[in-house]
């Protein structure tokens, strides 16, 4: 199974970039992963909230594949605790999906299209984060996903 990151927005900040990075990196050992940054619309000030979410939405949909298992992230999603998601990621293994595609929408959320796409809505708290520490929160738990599956010690209980 592979792992797709995708985030719109701009490049890893400098002072996230390598936290960032480390975790793909560690993750790259249990599951292929990637990031994809997808550049918010270049003409972004000219546009109101619901055009701007849909040509991001195009932007977004043009890195899904139809067979991709899509997770959203949202501060309205559901809370998974790290074994619950662990647990959500074998799952998904189990059941052979090729791809899962974690998404960071932008600034603005996502158009509806997208909601309707997401087979999951995850949620890290009800707190709303930058995009930067949420792609470095990601990351990293999804790395700590991976070591409960193989039972390592990354994670203490």
């Amino acid at each position: 199974m592979k792992i797709r990151l995708l985030s719109v927005g701009k490049v890893h900040e400098p002072s996230f970039k390598h936290g960032i990075e480390d975790f793909t990196q560690r993750i790259n050992k249990y599951f292929k992963a990637e990031w994809v940054i997808i550049p918010t619309a270049k003409n972004a000030a000219s546009l109101s909230e619901i055009e701007l979410k849909k040509a991001e939405a195009t932007s977004i949909l043009s890195h899904i594949e139809k067979e991709d298992y899509l997770i959203l992230m949202d501060e309205r999603g559901k809370l998974l605790s790290s074994p619950q998601l662990a647990q959500f990621i074998q799952q998904r293994a189990n059941e052979s999906n090729k791809q899962l595609v974690f998404l960071i929408g932008g600034a603005f959320g996502v158009d509806a299209s997208i909601t309707n796409r997401a087979q999951f809505i995850w949620s890290f708290s009800p707190l709303v984060f930058p995009h930067m520490l949420a792609r470095l929160i990601l990351s990293e738990q999804l790395y700590r996903a991976c070591t409960i599956i193989r039972n390592e010690k990354y994670h203490h209980i």
